[in-house]
């Protein structure tokens, strides 16, 4: 394979992906998903922007002494001492990269009042004391796709010669159109000195909803980095989905020859992994890993199927790690056939590990007659407690028409136990008045979202509860036959969250809000 039809994947669900509201991963989510990304074959991997805070710092420094074969990236602002931070925390690596960024569009040159003059001698200053650093540079022009032409061509060429390796053309706001984005990459590469050889990045955001056609049109035009995210997670409406491009160069690869190092039947187990830590659920008709990618109910569509798949799939769901088969499992069976189906469903658990799952599997199955693929995924999610500081223990509920609404409950509180009967507009709003009696805080409730697991009356229903406290945001969730049950669940889930950041935030330095790197 040579150079040319070569097309590096780089992954910033971590980094970018992360910087959704609400979406904010624990220090162990965030190794246990670059790990997976390492797996997977992603080539390079965005760990997070280290100046951002003690906790962002330990994330990069701990995924760059774990990877294996993907480049480790960490973000820097440009200025010194976000490049040295960031050094400090990918130089472990067996494969580190500095990606240095400044906004170079009018609108953004405006942030740091810097003339054209003063800004293109930064950019100098920075990529060279970061290729000094490290030997893989990546720069980026925030806004460039909003950045006029001739300074773009300008500054891009003042970061060749400083020695960057890589240079990322962001779509920052989702503005540009293909043929705006084929023309960019284009364009630079026919008038900027030393642009042959080095490799060129785009990273496109979905405002428009065109980021996946953006970046494929970059490719055509000659970049070979696409920068993305599982499940086209980010900030506004997101980032490029890494499975959507993965599989659009794999399925049309007739028209579009390049090649990545992913192995797409590893997406669909990382999309339900990113899913469950960030709190974000795939929409259904989501393209590639949504619940309904590979579903068809229409009569003309079904009688297709069942003579010819072809005839209305353009890619089989084992492509990209659905089981062909959905076994069914029930009261009856083993723990040999749960550590068998749970590894088929990317769960590969320790003895101890099964020895728990299998006791809530049991539970599970004695409320229902027929556990699905589904209803065994949100069993290994609702075991992701990251912390125990508050645990529900019992509750009982009285609703109905004409009745007073009330939530019976005991809470284990630091080990003692609390009980205390409230009312409310409702069972699940009266749950949550008896969580907040029992332990006083002042979170507000952003999110409270209920989705059923598989269908049937006697359906898991998966909630999810967003809780902000002091500008820190925490996300629940879990999953129950007892809607309320699993509502009280994800909601002290999210408070525990928020208890363990209030807890290290003495230690962490303060946020850098100004973040974005496109």
């Amino acid at each position: 394979m040579t150079k040319q039809d070569r097309v590096f994947i780089f992954d910033t669900t971590l980094r970018d992906g992360e910087q959704s509201p609400g979406a904010t991963m624990s220090h162990a989510e965030k190794l246990e998903i670059a790990n997976l990304l390492d797996e997977m074959g992603v080539d390079i991997i965005e760990a997070g922007f280290p100046i951002a805070s003690d906790g962002d710092f330990a994330a990069v420094k701990g995924i760059a002494e774990q990877a294996k074969t993907a480049v480790i990236c960490g973000l820097a602002r440009a200025n010194l001492q976000d490049i040295d931070r960031c050094w400090e925390a990918i130089q472990n690596a067996k494969l580190p990269r500095i990606h240095t960024f400044i906004g170079t569009s009018p609108l953004h040159r405006a942030i740091p009042n810097l003339t054209m003059d003063e800004m293109a001698d930064r950019i100098h200053e920075t990529v060279t004391h970061a290729r000094n650093l490290c030997d893989n540079v990546q720069w980026s022009p925030m806004d460039a796709t909003r950045t006029e032409d001739d300074y773009l061509c300008r500054v891009v060429e003042i970061a060749i010669k400083a020695g960057a390796t890589t240079i990322n053309i962001p779509d920052t706001v989702g503005y540009t159109a293909p043929r705006e984005s084929a023309a960019l990459i284009s364009m630079l590469l026919d008038r900027v000195p030393g642009a042959d050889e080095i490799i060129f990045a785009t990273h496109c955001h979905n405002d428009l909803g065109m980021a996946t056609a953006n970046s494929l049109a970059a490719v055509e035009a000659g970049a070979r980095q696409i920068e993305c995210t599982i499940n086209g997670l980010g900030e506004r409406a997101g980032n490029t989905a890494l499975e959507e491009v993965v599989m659009a160069l794999k399925v049309r690869n007739d028209i579009m020859p390049y090649q990545t190092g992913v192995d797409s039947t590893k997406l669909m187990n990382i999309s339900r992994r990113v899913a469950a830590v960030s709190g974000f659920a795939v929409q259904f008709n989501k393209a590639i890993v949504g619940k309904n990618a590979f579903a068809h109910e229409s009569g003309i569509h079904q009688d297709g199927m069942l003579k010819n798949a072809e005839t209305f799939e353009i890619m089989r769901p084992e492509d990209v790690g659905l089981s062909a088969t959905n076994i069914v499992m029930g009261k009856h069976s083993g723990r040999a056939a749960l550590r068998s189906k749970l590894s088929d469903l990317g769960y590969d658990l320790g003895d101890n590990q099964l020895k728990d799952v299998f006791v809530r599997f049991k539970e599970l199955a004695d409320q229902k007659k027929e556990v699905y693929d589904e209803d065994l995924i949100a069993l290994m999610q609702t075991g992701d407690a990251e912390a125990d500081h508050i645990r529900l223990t019992a509750l009982k509920v009285a609703c109905g028409m004409g009745l007073e609404k009330s939530a019976e409950m005991t809470l284990e509180i630091d080990g003692e136990a609390k009980s205390v009967t409230a009312t409310g507009d409702g069972p699940v709003d009266a749950a949550f008045n008896a969580v907040k009696a029992l332990f006083p805080h002042e979170a507000r409730l952003q999110l409270y979202q209920v989705a059923a697991v598989t269908e049937g009356t006697d359906a898991q229903a998966t909630v999810s509860v967003r809780l902000e406290e002091d500008g820190k945001i925490a996300t629940g969730q879990s999953a129950d036959v007892d809607t309320v049950v699993a509502s009280v669940k994800a909601y002290v889930n999210a408070l525990n969250r928020l208890i363990v950041r209030r807890e290290k935030s003495g230690g962490d330095k303060p946020e850098v809000s100004y973040k974005d790197a496109g």
